[in-house]
């Protein structure tokens, strides 16, 4: 048995395996429903590192023996068009997208939608849910099709420039995605509406030493998908906007909402969007290129066909993994940025402190995870170590 058998039989047992235990289990849950289990932070904060951890782990195998071990090229001829060989690499990535997504179906019914129902952070019925799921798989194939095209075809026009211009779109796309999500993609999932009311009012007037009264501040109707209670920034220019979840507005006081909102409108004065399609474009230029490099000389000035295209892709994936944390770190940083803001504008650290807990206890967030998994996959600071910080600055504010 060569190197290569092994590669792809150790993909392959790991793919399947993981996705029959995950289609038995779901099988039974859909005949028989558990039962919602009383709120435990801990035990679900458990289950989600699990499943995170096991995606990981099993991930970058099943995509070698996918890319280096046949499949790749199987799927490659399988989809080869007699006409028009430019939308080969389209036609290969929709046909790859669709059957991972047909296998992983039993995985995310249990790990995403099956997991939130048994600790009650859903209501949304399982009907809707696969809607969702379809509108995700059509939007993901539809626009990774399309990059795909055109990368493929920039690798195939330019063999020695591609990286270079490629890294150069890269800052274009990520602008582009941030233009276009907001106003047409996200109200395909949910209803936004602009906020009315004395809320708006004071929110505005909280914005207003600022420079930033005019923010467009948007209620979305969060509670069709999830119980849990968010606030975010999303978009730039004309589609830079502070969004609210109705959970958040249904459930939390005035005061601890304007803060939860000073801390978005830290990330909406800091232009942090700006910021992050900044290290997005880099870090893919540099993804761009370490991927380039790992590829066989042979294959460098064959980017544009599907079966190095795979393995390059591949290689995108552990580059990717390698900048992870300090990706990550960066949002971190951004979020202790905005607390800070939070508390300037606010100048109510012991209310700030009081919102985190509610939003821990409704969201059913631990205070603390592993070191480990924070630098891993955490894009937030513990809520212990931010309670504790706006507990310690409630504490100066009291004393002087």
């Amino acid at each position: 048995m060569t190197k290569r058998d092994l590669l792809v039989g150790l993909g392959v047992g790991l793919s399947f395996g993981y996705v029959a235990v995950r289609a038995f289990e779901a099988s039974h849950e859909l005949r028989a429903p558990a039962p919602v289990k009383p709120k435990d932070a801990a035990s679900y904060g458990r289950q989600r590192r699990l499943y995170a951890v096991a995606g990981m782990l099993r991930g970058f195998p099943i995509s070698a023996s996918f890319a280096f071990g046949g499949g790749a090229g199987f799927i490659a001829k399988l989809t080869r068009p007699p006409k028009h060989t430019w939308l080969h690499p389209a036609v290969f990535v929709a046909t790859t997208m669709a059957v991972t997504t047909a296998v992983e179906l039993p995985v995310d019914f249990f790990e995403d939608y099956a997991l939130e129902r048994r600790y009650g952070l859903t209501h949304q019925p399982l009907h809707g849910w696969l809607i969702d799921r379809a509108k995700e798989t059509a939007l993901g194939t539809f626009f990774a099709a399309l990059i795909v095209t055109g990368f493929a075809e920039l690798a195939r026009r330019l063999p020695r420039l591609w990286p270079f211009v490629a890294s150069l779109c890269g800052f274009g796309l990520f602008a582009l995605v941030n233009l276009v999500v907001p106003v047409y993609v996200m109200p395909l999932f949910n209803r936004f509406e602009p906020l009315r009311g004395p809320l708006e009012r004071r929110l505005r007037e909280l914005a207003k030493p600022f420079g930033v009264e005019d923010a467009r501040i948007m209620r979305m109707d969060m509670s069709r998908r999830t119980t849990k209670a968010n606030a975010f920034v999303t978009g730039i220019g004309n589609t830079h906007r502070i969004v609210i979840g109705d959970t958040l507005l249904e459930h939390f006081p005035d005061d601890e909402i304007a803060f939860v909102v000073a801390h978005e409108l830290g990330h909406y004065v800091s232009k942090d969007s700006w910021r992050i399609i900044g290290l997005g474009g880099t870090l893919t230029t540099v993804i761009l290129f370490g991927s380039e490099l790992l590829l066989p000389p042979g294959r460098r000035a064959r980017v544009h066909e599907p079966e190095t295209l795979i393995q390059f892709y591949f290689w995108m994936t552990l580059v990717s993994a390698a900048l992870r944390p300090a990706l990550l770190a960066f949002m971190r940083s951004r979020e202790w940025s905005a607390d800070r803001f939070a508390l300037e504008a606010t100048h109510a650290p012991a209310i700030g402190a009081q919102a985190f807990r509610r939003l821990r206890d409704q969201n059913l967030s631990e205070d603390e995870q592993p070191p480990w998994f924070d630098f891993l996959f955490a894009s937030h600071p513990s809520l212990k170590k931010r309670i504790a910080a706006l507990e310690s600055a409630a504490r100066l504010r009291h004393d002087r």
